[in-house]
């Protein structure tokens, strides 16, 4: 009896690492497609100096994202993340693109480099030491909810953009950490919304990482 309660278990653990291989190639996968074409998308703002007001990011941004939570059973989900990435992408040509008119083409790529270099090195802890990231549920919750007033209180108090940034910066990182582990131990089984999660964190820590070093740049 023993050896057969063994042996259901050994049965079960394999398929769950299974699937949750599966998952993990599936996001990947997906979320490298979405990474370049949110990168054509940028470039094609950039090529024709696109701009987009705040309202209209905001609206886009958050209602595409719900649109593909919504969507994320089923095909379309894929047609909704390609849009949601896109839209995104839209939204970081005029950033790069003032950055570059300034001069600060190097700003750009290191902040691309360094966000490149935390999100493989945060990805590599989670896969390689199998670790329960799980734990950073709540402080991701209470740090969005943080950071959402410090941005609304910068509005009316100077200096607070670059504390935010660098919030943003551990916001994100402890995002990359949480959802690969969730990922690793099954507590996500959907790769259309890993690759949401994952995406919005690589774009947070991208445009931190881009405001923190413009700030320190001597231009």
């Amino acid at each position: 009896m023993r050896y057969q309660v063994n042996s259901q278990t050994d049965t079960r653990s394999r398929v769950m690492d299974s699937e949750a291989r599966k998952v993990l190639t599936n996001t990947y996968w997906l979320l490298g497609m979405t990474l370049a074409f949110s990168g054509l998308a940028a470039f094609f703002a950039m090529s024709t100096g696109l701009t987009m007001h705040p309202i209209i990011f905001l609206v886009g941004a958050y209602g595409l994202m719900f649109l593909t939570h919504k969507l994320s059973n089923s095909g379309w989900g894929l047609v909704s993340v390609f849009a949601f990435t896109g839209f995104m992408g839209l939204s970081l040509g005029p950033i790069i693109s003032a950055y570059l008119g300034a001069g600060m083409g190097d700003v750009v790529t290191t902040a691309l480099s360094m966000t490149a270099l935390v999100f493989f090195g945060l990805s590599a802890v989670a896969l390689i030491t199998k670790k329960d990231f799980s734990f950073l549920g709540k402080f991701l919750m209470i740090g969005f909810f943080v950071l959402l007033g410090g941005m609304i209180a910068s509005f009316f108090i100077s200096g607070l953009h670059l504390v935010i940034s660098a919030g943003f910066v551990i916001f994100a990182s402890a995002a990359i950490l949480f959802e690969t582990s969730q990922i690793v131990h099954g507590g996500q089984r959907n790769y259309i919304l890993a690759t949401i999660s994952l995406f919005v964190a690589i774009y947070n820590l991208f445009l931190s990482l881009l405001t923190l070093l413009g700030m320190g740049s001597n231009d």
